[in-house]
């Protein structure tokens, strides 16, 4: 419901207006009706209705003087007056006076529902703009804190003007920071690594426990303390005393580092980056702070790290270590994960203790990598998921936060590698093996057959298939052929008609007969001949 006034010396008038509509089924609140400006303008300011229906002349105070006050005390109160047409001079004063509206006498109750009906739905339409804009300043006040940190990361990112910067800071009710000043990263090293059940496997409430930190850590200080939209803390540090000041920034940047470890059980790497002049200069000492993050990768977590520190020429170059290389895939070929793993070690160990720049040190694992993959692909070509994960490896090497992942990938990938090798050769010796036994099958009635044609047949040594050929049979080759030709021999022995002894002999590889009995003797336990007669009484049995 709307309130609504009405304003007219005639009582007659007021009354029959009063009683011709009625309000609420218009919307509206009839809240009294007065006899002049100055009664009812005492009325408005006391019930601030929506509407105010006046006439124009009227004593003591008239409608135009009402006007002109009700629009400075109560400006959202409407005003609609009501004119006779000799009163067109006052009208045109009303009108400069932005009264919602004019209306001429006389007006009938239908006129006046209609134009409250217009009215309502302005009044509808502007209090739904209200409403609009009060969600709209409370949703603000509720992302106030979110805007600030979106200010503060544009302004060390440099995306922001300094006389923009200089507006926002008054508007966020900041103090602008005064050189000389400092950005401090503070990364979280593993989230929720060991710490699950503590921090309810909820990786921001983890991360909120670090803004915390590192705030009241600051409080008192000339700080400013927001996260950025990669969830790291940083830390605006400024006005600190030029002499001693970056002792004073390392002591800070540590305690906070200590109150993480000690408070909420994990720890946090803090980039610290290099004291700038001016407010313009800091997106230089935020990328210097960021950049003494990355070297995490060679120093390991935990720890304020001073870009300062670590400056290095950076004119080194690195050279493939050939001797290395060779060495890593001789070790893949021979299966031994000890040695490989050593080397792995070794490589990772150099990199520690090397004075090469971080993007160096980037290139020479990749360098390192490709190696491997060439190591791999040559022993086992194009097989296997292990491919696509080396490729993956080398196009996002950025993901390994530390060496330590790089050592612990190569080694896993390094033993998956050399099983799979092993496999492979495996399966090869199956092949040769199998090989040599279908030449045997095929060439074992000539006595001519030697261990270096079957040598030959399958490309392998003498000492290598030996060794292979009892590993995969259980027998040597002469061990292997003496029972195929005795097996045969056997069979032969059974055949009716009867096959002469020295013609089975001959048939299975030997030319001497009485060799080839001797030899059936000691293998089967009884000569030729006997076997024979023992299997003829088995059959007529």
């Amino acid at each position: 419901m709307y309130k609504i006034m009405l304003v007219d010396d005639e009582s007659e008038v007021r009354e029959a207006i009063r009683e011709s509509i009625d309000w609420p089924r218009h919307g509206y609140e009839f809240v009294g009706g007065y006899a002049n400006g100055a009664e009812a303008l005492e009325a408005i300011l006391d019930h601030r209705p929506d509407l105010v229906l006046s006439d124009i002349c009227m004593p003591h105070m008239d409608g135009i003087e009402m006007t002109k006050q009700v629009a400075q005390a109560a400006p959202d109160t409407k005003v609609v007056i009501l004119t006779g047409h000799d009163e067109f001079d006052y009208a045109q004063q009303a009108l400069r006076l932005k009264v919602h509206d004019f209306v001429i006498k006389p007006i009938t109750p239908r006129e006046l529902r209609a134009l409250l009906d217009k009215i309502k739905i302005e009044l509808d339409r502007e209090a739904e703009e209200r409403d609009n804009m009060a969600r709209l300043r409370e949703q603000l006040q509720e992302s106030l804190p979110l805007l600030k940190e979106r200010f503060l990361e544009c302004l060390v990112q440099g995306a922001i003007g300094e006389e923009e910067a200089e507006r926002r800071f008054a508007y966020f009710g900041l103090v602008k920071p005064v050189p000389p000043l400092v950005a401090l990263a503070v990364d979280i090293d593993q989230l929720n690594d060991g710490s699950r059940e503590r921090w309810e496997n909820n990786p921001e409430l983890q991360r909120y426990a670090a803004y915390k930190i590192a705030s009241e850590t600051t409080e008192g200080r000339d700080a400013l303390v927001f996260r950025t939209k990669e969830e790291r803390v940083v830390v605006l540090l400024y006005g600190f005393p030029e002499e001693g000041g970056e002792a004073e920034i390392s002591q800070l940047a540590e305690s906070i580092r200590r109150s993480m470890e000690k408070y909420m059980k994990f720890t946090v790497t803090i980039g610290v980056g290099a004291p700038c002049s001016s407010l313009s200069d800091i997106p230089w000492s935020y990328e210097a702070s960021l950049s003494a993050l990355d070297y995490r990768f060679l120093l390991g977590n935990n720890r304020v790290i001073r870009l300062q520190d670590l400056e290095r020429p950076s004119s080194y170059s690195c050279p493939p270590d050939y001797e290395w290389n060779r060495k890593f895939a001789s070790a893949l070929k021979t299966g031994t994960h000890r040695e490989t793993h050593q080397l792995i070690e070794q490589f990772i160990g150099q990199l520690k203790s090397s004075p090469l720049p971080l993007e160096v040190c980037y290139v020479r694992i990749q360098s390192m990598m490709i190696d491997v993959v060439s190591s791999i692909h040559e022993l086992l070509g194009e097989s296997g998921n292990w491919l696509r994960q080396l490729g993956s490896a080398l196009q996002h090497i950025d993901k390994f936060h530390r060496l330590e992942d790089v050592e612990a990938w190569l080694k896993n990938i390094s033993c998956e590698a050399i099983e799979l090798i092993a496999d492979r050769r495996s399966d090869l010796s199956q092949l040769q093996v199998r090989s040599a036994i279908e030449y045997i099958e095929q060439h074992y009635r000539e006595e001519s057959l030697s261990l270096m044609d079957i040598c030959n047949h399958v490309h392998m040594s003498k000492s290598y298939f030996s060794t292979l050929f009892k590993q995969h049979t259980g027998q040597t080759m002469m061990e292997y052929v003496t029972r195929i030709r005795l097996e045969t021999a056997k069979t032969l022995l059974q055949a009716n008609p009867p096959i002469k002894t020295y013609d089975i002999a001959a048939g299975v590889g030997y030319s001497d007969p009485q060799y080839f009995s001797v030899l059936f003797k000691k293998h089967v336990g009884v000569t030729p001949t006997e076997y024979r007669d023992a299997m003829a009484k088995e059959s007529t049995a």
